[in-house]
């Protein structure tokens, strides 16, 4: 149930391609099958970071069971997935890691 969050304040050109590269850059992070992954990308968004508004993202990475010892490295990799897709600088982005309790993440009318 992997989800990532994507905002950043640049228009960007092809949404769908980055979804599509997301995702799967997710499922090989995470060692999940991408048929559980889901991406959201909002650009244009009203972002401000360290009172300048050169390109910056906030991105959210949210999943079940996330080990907590690995996401520096998961910071790393969705960073330079960043930088590849948007040249935006590791150092313009925040990521928010989140692993909810599996009652409190729904689907199919239950929750994990």
């Amino acid at each position: 149930m992997p989800l990532l969050t994507i905002r950043t304040n640049i228009k960007l050109k092809d949404k769908r391609d980055i979804a599509e590269k997301a995702s799967l850059t997710v499922a090989n992070i995470l060692g999940k099958p991408e048929s559980y992954v889901m991406v959201q990308v909002e650009d244009e968004q009203c972002l401000i970071f360290a009172g300048e508004h050169d390109p910056c993202a906030l991105l959210e990475l949210k999943s079940l069971d996330l080990p907590e010892n690995t996401t520096a490295d998961f910071s790393a990799r969705l960073c330079e997935f960043m930088k590849i897709e948007t040249q935006i600088d590791a150092s313009r982005i925040y990521i928010e890691f989140s692993s909810p309790e599996r009652y409190m993440w729904g689907w199919n009318q239950r929750t994990f």
